[in-house]
């Protein structure tokens, strides 16, 4: 390790500063580093990662604290640490270079360019020696052969600007259930019928691809995709991916079992499992989906949440240098804090004296039955077992608490905490509960208050009370659907109004002239050597898809043509791709689902409806927009104002005759 740092040391991102005592110079992406890479000639290593990235790490300890590769880096590159989550931007030009390069790709992401920032070659992780020997060769091809390098790097760049073709579809186009069922009938193919999820391992959790499924079952009356959306949501929160002590989900399970995690714990998996959990259970009243939201938004604020009200980025896979180390359990440690209960639920949470893992003698906490089958097995109430489990998880959270925790990623992404802003305002709705709309508040009001830009813009990033990074197109596309989702919680409009300013705002700074599509970057930021969209739905829905929702909710709510437009010549150009790769488009196919079923508008008046409110909300309607309030401009509400509760059911901007209970609404509501 160095004693002098590198210029990290000025970075606000955790992970760049992992590396700032490392013997290679690295820098930060900005005007210094590629301006001295034109200047010396010299070629660029882009190395991109992120805090909890277990491969980062060891890559670093192999290669970059290596005095030997450090030299052979800082002779030949100019080299450039690059936070993939503070510049997603970067990444996602970078990973499509490799992928085009080598059919596939991960992090740690490291890309060699030409000193204009063009690739030439790269891969993910190295090990020492290759990595040495890939350095080499790269350099003398620049130094010796130049033109062809610089002809690797037209086909490549060549090659990044024609990855996405986008089509404008045809606009008016009337879909049907039978679009649907073409998109899932071959989707059902990969379903896990067994243990949930897919047929295959590694296993995410893929939150968007869930909800999905559990809307089509209930508008299409669906038997398989009931099945299996319920089932997987069932392992997911039985199974070892699950932190059973603490609450909160881990990236992945490394297995077809959801039994072995990948340790990290990231805050957009989380937010997005927080509000999957609170609609199945508002689809099912599952007491097990209930509890799973419950504790991850307790872990959530016990772990993640900033002075400021915002939520930090992640949890390390490792501790003390060692993946899982903080929790997993040896059956004596186990034994020792449960104490008298310890018999009755070594089996249930699978502990054993060998251990159920690859790491002898220790424990990852998992369920094999669920309560009612456990206690009628012990011979208890499933009250008891309950209580039992309880105590038992305190007691053990209380003892973990006392270890070297896994390193904590403290900087807030304006796109991850909006997807916990909506977790947090949907369950307090779904579990009417207070204090989650407490907490989804005062992280909005903090990121309109200080992460805005002078021209009404939103930065990306904060910590230690700054913001230096301006926002991407998932940062305002998921922080309007936040917005809109407090509204459903308070009907504040001031919330509606903000995602109506944002919105425009993305329309003047991010719309390409070309597609009906939103570049990912605003026409106002840093330019690089190419301007992408974000199409595909991944791990986190992608940014077109969500912002083409939030223009259809927006549109009706403000009786807004142009967004609804804008929003159905979005779906038009993606929906030809949908049934050939259903899970990578699955929050569009919720959008089609919406055009084909409806919107339900529910506009209610009066002065106290907090009544018919709660009773709405226990009901599960997928497709619907509540709205409510007085003396109101929205169009849905002008003129209607009553003392006496009242409820409109409204669709293509006609409102059925008002009705006074929620029994009356529901039978005027339609799948």
């Amino acid at each position: 390790m160095n004693t002098e740092p590198n210029s990290l040391i000025k970075a606000s991102s955790p992970y760049l500063l992992q590396h700032a005592y490392n013997p290679v110079n690295w820098y930060e992406w900005g005007p210094e580093a590629l301006q001295k890479a034109k200047d010396e000639n010299k070629l660029i290593l882009v190395s991109i990662g992120y805090s909890a990235c277990h491969w980062c790490h060891v890559m670093e300890r192999e290669s970059f604290e290596n005095f030997e590769v450090a030299e052979v880096m800082n002779r030949h590159f100019i080299c450039i640490k690059v936070d993939r989550e503070e510049r997603p931007d970067i990444d996602q030009i970078y990973m499509l270079a490799i992928q085009l390069m080598t059919g596939s790709g991960g992090w740690p992401l490291n890309c060699i360019c030409l000193p204009d920032q063009r690739p030439v070659y790269g891969g993910t992780y190295f090990k020492k020696e290759d990595w040495i020997n890939v350095l080499l060769s790269v350099s003398d091809l620049w130094t010796n052969e130049p033109d062809k390098a610089k002809q690797y790097a037209d086909r490549l760049t060549e090659g990044i600007d024609n990855a996405e073709k986008i089509v404008p579809g045809v606009t008016g186009k009337t879909y049907t259930r039978e679009n649907l069922t073409e998109i899932i009938d071959p989707w059902k193919r990969y379903f896990d019928m067994a243990e949930g999820g897919y047929n295959r391992a590694p296993k995410f959790p893929l939150p968007n691809n869930w909800q999905f499924m559990l809307r089509f079952s209930h508008l299409m009356e669906d038997d398989a995709t009931h099945v299996s959306a319920l089932m997987t949501l069932e392992k997911m929160a039985m199974g070892g991916i699950y932190d059973h002590i603490g609450g909160g989900f881990a990236r992945y399970s490394v297995d077809g079992n959801w039994h072995v995690p990948h340790f990290e714990k990231m805050l957009y998996d989380n937010g997005q499992l927080i509000s999957l959990y609170a609609e199945a259970f508002q689809y099912t009243r599952s007491s097990l989906f209930k509890e799973v939201a419950e504790e991850t938004i307790a872990w959530l604020e016990r772990e993640m949440t900033s002075p400021e009200g915002l939520f930090y980025s992640a949890l390390d896979a490792d501790s003390e240098g060692v993946e899982g180390k903080f929790y997993v359990w040896a059956k004596s440690e186990f034994e020792a804090v449960v104490a008298e209960d310890a018999d009755l639920l070594l089996d249930y949470f699978h502990v054993t004296e060998h251990g159920n893992w690859e790491e002898e003698e220790t424990n990852i906490l998992l369920n094999k039955f669920s309560e009612e089958e456990y206690a009628g097995v012990k011979g208890i109430t499933v009250l008891e077992l309950q209580q039992k489990i309880r105590t038992a998880k305190a007691k053990l959270l209380e003892e973990r608490s006392k270890r070297i925790r896994p390193g904590l990623d403290d900087k807030c992404l304006t796109a991850w905490n909006a997807m916990a802003i909506k977790g947090l305002a949907e369950s307090a709705v779904r579990f009417e509960n207070e204090h989650y709309y407490d907490l989804a508040k005062r992280a909005a009001d903090f990121i309109l208050k200080n992460l805005a830009t002078a021209d009404g813009g939103l930065y990306r990033n904060f910590k230690n009370g700054k913001a230096s990074i301006s926002g991407f197109l998932d940062d305002y596309a998921f922080f309007i659907d936040a917005l809109i989702a407090l509204y459903q919680s308070d009907f504040d409009e001031q919330w509606l109004l903000e995602a109506k300013r944002l919105t425009d705002y993305v329309i003047l700074n991010f719309e390409d002239p070309n597609t009906p599509m939103f570049f990912y970057t605003s026409g106002t930021g840093e330019a690089l050597i190419a301007r992408k969209h974000e199409i595909m739905d991944n791990v986190i829905p992608s940014s077109n898809s969500a912002m083409a929702q939030n223009l259809n909710k927006l549109g009706l709510i403000f009786d807004n043509d142009n967004y609804i437009n804008k929003a159905a010549a979005m779906l038009a150009a993606v929906y030809p791709q949908i049934k050939t790769y259903g899970s990578a488009y699955s929050n569009w196919a919720i959008q089609l689902m919406d055009e084909i079923f409806g919107i339900n508008e529910i506009a209610i008046t009066g002065a106290d409806i907090s009544d018919a409110k709660r009773a709405l909300n226990r009901h599960y309607i997928p497709n619907k927009i509540t709205l409510w309030g007085t003396n109101s401009d929205l169009p849905l509400l002008k003129d209607k104002q009553s003392i006496e509760t009242k409820i409109y059911i409204c669709r293509n901007k006609a409102c059925q005759l008002p009705v006074s209970t929620v029994d009356e609404a529901l039978q005027l509501i339609t799948k």
